[in-house]
């Protein structure tokens, strides 16, 4: 490729809208242009990358017996209505009208046009297993678009979907899978991603792991332990939180004028927060009761967790509905309340302290010396407290540590949620019929091109791994109107294009800084350049952004080095790809 006929343009300037490095760099190196708020048009350059991280994916894909298809980006109501997620579904799943007025949707995830793909091509067990995968357009209404290509609404992804007679034989393959995506991401050259244990989210199922690069441009919260090595996203993570036991004291109410918060009755009462037990009221649960939680007043809520607990998404009571069920909003307690128009939920933390503070059900009223066993005995203790920096590790004595990360792929255990909704059997051994074990497995393609951008990169420009990048050689000429320079660097940019090297030629002749300036913002991991000082030694100069060494080779034989340099990276990258799924 000739630089002068590259489309896109560079330029110097930070974008005001960027507020990743890689976002910056993705604009200012024309790899992408947005279209509208989390939507964009690739670049050549950014496609490129783009198409070499696919065909990765592709071949570890079809390495575990994938076969590739393609479905609809645009599917009808009706198999949204099989699978009970049209209605389940927020505005996040873009739905319209054809012009016949028949309702359609934008294919935001795929599980329900697979099962209607495979369930009529599929009948016996002698079938299964089997694994299809695309690499497809989708659509996800997103309302908080942010970094470039890590948070869009109009997405690449490749998802794959597996189908089993049993259990057993999805763990199998799932393991199949999780050894799969290490190869891939560290061979995109992103080897420092980590599987966390995660929650299956609207897509259902049991058992989920998220694969994450840890980085803090990263929105997604990961808990980890140093010391045994466990990871988890916050939405599912567990931890030891310090209890405050005491001996008992009398019951007593206590006037406290205004004060609503944890923070203002803390302080009203010279208390700490941690001394304090405060209620969460949340509208239903799947039995359509009042959800009245009660929580240590210095822990936060993890409403995924409830969510479980409840098989409700927790939406916050007004006030009425609180007043209607007896309680005070900002004085409420759960002694007195009737449960049989409320469920109570009682987590863990309130077991391990005594003599907490906590509301009256009495306007401007609250008790002091709570304690649970004998105020609410008979209740059953859960798990939906938010983990903290600092909490003690649930499999060792460590202490847990936040860290930030960018979610990069997904695989799910989702078990016969679609395929019993959507009428899928086969017939086993013995004639009878059955319903296949699904599994789901997803990596977003543009994601990773931001990500890799991120986490690879200087104050200049992306550093891009060999294995991904646009091109394999940059090649500079300076002062093209020197003839032998010119003479030079077309020999070389011919020779490298029939040695198989990819290879983009800065033939416009401009001067050493606007040229290198631009070889930085597109980031090829190997740059040669032909100059006038060096070719009277017979030599020319190379820099690896890749690896950071710099020197001068001779001009013979340099289609070979460069060559040789490339075989090695790429065969180093999969042996590290290799031995991460091997561990």
């Amino acid at each position: 490729m000739r630089l002068s006929k590259l489309v896109g343009h560079r330029y110097k300037e930070r974008p005001g809208e960027a507020v990743l490095d890689s976002h910056a760099f993705l604009l200012r190196g024309a790899y992408a242009r947005q279209v509208a708020n989390g939507i964009y048009s690739l670049l050549p350059p950014g496609l490129r990358v783009a198409r070499k991280i696919e065909g990765i994916i592709r071949e570890e894909m079809d390495r575990i017996g994938g076969q590739e298809v393609l479905m609809p980006v645009v599917m009808p109501r009706e198999l949204w209505e099989e699978s009970g997620r049209y209605d389940a579904v927020g505005s996040e799943l873009l739905r319209f009208q054809d012009r016949t007025g028949h309702d359609m949707v934008l294919g935001m995830t795929h599980e329900e046009a697979v099962v209607h793909l495979c369930r009529h091509e599929i009948n016996s067990y002698a079938q299964l297993p089997f694994m299809v995968y695309q690499i497809q357009t989708k659509f996800r209404d997103e309302p908080r678009s942010r970094g470039g290509l890590i948070r869009v609404r109009e997405f690449t992804m490749k998802d794959a979907y597996s189908f089993h007679a049993s259990q057993e034989d999805l763990e199998r393959y799932y393991m199949e899978c999780y050894r799969a995506y290490q190869r891939i991401f560290a061979r995109v050259g992103l080897p420092e991603v980590v599987a966390v244990l995660s929650d299956t989210g609207m897509m259902g199922g049991k058992v989920a792991h998220e694969f994450i690069l840890l980085t803090e441009a990263g929105e997604d919260t990961i808990v980890t332990c140093e010391s045994c090595g466990y990871l988890a996203n916050q939405e599912v993570a567990t931890g030891r939180m310090q209890g405050y036991p005491e001996e008992p004291l009398p019951l007593e109410k206590v006037h406290t004028p205004d004060k609503k918060t944890i923070e203002e009755v803390a302080a009203f009462l010279g208390i700490e927060p941690r001394q304090t037990a405060k209620v969460v009221f949340y509208d239903t649960d799947e039995a359509g009761k009042l959800v009245v939680l009660l929580i240590r007043g210095d822990v936060e809520v993890n409403e995924m967790k409830l969510a479980k607990v409840i098989r409700a998404m927790p939406v916050p009571a007004d006030e009425a509905k609180i007043a209607a069920a007896g309680s005070v909003a900002g004085f409420a307690s759960p002694m007195g309340l009737d449960p049989k128009h409320c469920r109570i939920v009682v987590d863990q933390t309130i077991a391990g302290s005594g003599n907490l503070v906590c509301g009256a059900n009495e306007h401007d009223y609250h008790f002091k010396n709570f304690n649970l066993a004998r105020d609410l005995p008979g209740m059953d203790m859960v798990d939906v407290a938010q983990v903290r920096e600092g909490d003690g590790c649930p499999q060792c004595s460590g202490a847990l540590t936040l860290k930030r990360g960018v979610e990069v792929g997904n695989i799910f255990q989702l078990g016969i949620k679609y395929t019993e909704a959507m009428g899928m059997t086969f017939d086993d051994e013995a004639g009878n019929v059955r319903t296949p074990i699904m599994g789901c497995y997803g990596i977003g393609v543009g994601r990773l091109v931001s990500s890799i951008m991120e986490v690879r990169r200087d104050e200049y420009g992306p550093k891009w791994p060999l294995s991904v990048a646009p091109w394999q050689v940059h090649l500079n000429a300076l002062r093209l109107n020197v003839e032998e320079v010119n003479t030079t660097a077309e020999r070389l940019y011919t020779e490298l294009q029939d040695a198989g090297v990819e290879v983009v030629y800065d033939d416009r002749d401009e001067r050493p800084g606007v040229q290198f300036a631009d070889a930085d913002l597109i980031g090829i991991p190997i740059r040669l350049i032909v100059s006038e000082r060096n070719l009277k030694n017979s030599q020319i100069e190379f820099k690896r952004r890749d690896t950071g060494e710099s020197g001068v080779i001779p001009l013979e034989g340099a289609v070979q080095t460069v060559r040789d340099w490339i075989d090695v990276a790429l065969a180093a990258i999969n042996t590290t790809a290799e031995d991460i799924s091997a561990s």
